[in-house]
């Protein structure tokens, strides 16, 4: 029993981590109906970033920020000059561009910085925490990305729902044309869009690292599992992408912990399949009432 609930523990905190990386696929779809298959190497990169200031003796939280910064930018830069001529085009276009980037970017690590593996300082103990004589499978540093992961949904959701930045966005997401009309400037918001998505991954990148380590494909499987999670809560939904990394996070948690980490990415192709073959419009997809 005690094996299932720190499975159970485990699976929260990494699916937390694919909440993330499919929030910054939703936020970026949902605009541009675009698969940023880029991410993976955006936050992977920014942290590089990160722990190139922390090599040089920059506090961890200011190099935090500066990685999600950075991942703004990046993010902002890419659809502003990389995307945006090619999404009036096939959408292909912008799948093989997306794809591209990915390659690009991880190359660029490679270069930059080296292909070994290296360590990344979680700033936070990964002993798991002792309770009486038990040591649970969670520790301080799993503490600290619930927390953060929880700032930065509850901060969104502020944005989206209680601002007239988020409304302009939603509008420019949903209606475009409307919008313009309306005197929205939908460029600047997809941009800030493109911005918020991969800020969140470099978010993602930040809180992976220290378990997966840092190199320049260590975002790869992450990606897949996020992409996973984005299915299941359905592509152009927050909550969605929320829901749908802590079921992620759990079910390959405990297919890893019975039936051995080599079935973790089996799993994942499975619940891919049964998810699109049940419900392929994801659980809390709007799709179909838009259509409507």
């Amino acid at each position: 029993m005690r094996n299932f609930w720190n499975f159970l523990l485990i699976g929260v905190s990494n699916g937390l981590v694919y909440s993330l990386v499919a929030l910054g696929i939703v936020l970026i779809y949902r605009s541009t109906r675009v698969i940023n298959f880029a991410l993976a190497a955006m936050a992977m990169f920014s942290t590089f970033i990160a722990a190139s200031l922390i090599d040089r003796n920059v506090p961890y939280f200011v190099a935090f920020v500066a990685a999600m910064v950075f991942g703004f930018l990046l993010g902002a830069a890419t659809e502003r000059f990389v995307m945006r001529p090619v999404e009036s085009k096939s959408p292909l276009n912008a799948v093989i561009v997306a794809i591209g980037l990915l390659i690009f970017l991880e190359a660029m690590a490679g270069v930059i910085w080296g292909a070994k593996l290296r360590n990344f300082p979680s700033h936070f103990s990964l002993i798991g925490l002792k309770i009486g004589g038990a040591r649970l499978a969670i520790s301080n540093f799993d503490l600290f990305i619930v927390t953060v992961v929880v700032v930065l949904l509850l901060a969104l959701l502020v944005l989206f729902r209680y601002t007239k930045l988020g409304l302009m966005m939603r509008a420019s997401a949903f209606a475009p044309e409307v919008a313009r009309l309306l005197g929205v400037r939908v460029g600047r918001m997809l941009t800030l869009g493109w911005g918020l998505a991969c800020a969140a991954g470099a978010v993602a990148g930040l809180l992976a690292a220290p378990k997966v380590f840092l190199f320049p494909n260590n975002m790869d499987g992450v990606l897949i599992f996020g992409f996973t999670a984005a299915i299941i809560g359905g592509l152009d939904s927050p909550v969605g992408a929320l829901v749908g990394g802590l079921l992620t996070g759990v079910a390959l948690s405990f297919i890893g912990g019975y039936l051995g980490s080599d079935l973790e990415n089996v799993g994942a192709f499975v619940i891919l399949v049964v998810v699109l073959m049940a419900r392929p419009e994801g659980i809390f997809s709007s799709m179909s009432a838009r259509r409507v």
